[in-house]
């Protein structure tokens, strides 16, 4: 079991008829492509791709996030669902990235393309109890 995720919107893109969804969506799309390339990946049994029916960030589509316990989480935008290979590695390259660093930080000048630009939203971890202990014998102090 792995405990960071990237989370791909597959509602993202999507052309609507009649209030309903016709033909492939651009999230769907960038997930298959990311989900190519996952089994060439070094942390494939580091991350799952959890497709995600919505991720509310329906006018900066396509949307996919990072995010894992303890860690800030990464929303981002912007994203085409025809990423070529080199931009589909830079993803993977960003998730690396997010791996490596203990609280998941991601600073613009280290992300790779395709998400240097494009960021919606930088949220922070959600604290353990382990944590709140913490916090709580430091304001006691």
């Amino acid at each position: 079991m792995t405990a960071h995720t990237i989370f791909v919107c597959t509602t993202c893109a999507s052309k609507w008829e009649n209030g309903k969804r016709i033909g492939e969506s651009g999230g769907e799309k960038l997930l298959k492509r990311l989900q190519s390339a996952y089994p060439n990946w070094q942390l494939n049994r580091e991350f799952v791709i959890q497709p995600v029916e919505c991720m509310s960030a329906c006018s900066r589509s396509c949307a996919v996030s990072f995010a894992s316990p303890g860690k800030t989480t990464y929303l981002f935008g912007d994203i085409s669902p025809d990423l070529t290979p080199t931009e589909i590695n830079g993803v993977f390259d960003c998730a690396d990235k997010y791996y490596a660093h203990p609280e998941g930080s991601l600073p613009w000048s280290e992300r790779p393309e395709p998400l240097k630009k494009g960021i919606i939203a930088r949220i922070p971890a959600v604290s353990t109890s382990l944590d709140k202990n913490k916090i709580e014998q430091e304001m006691c102090n």
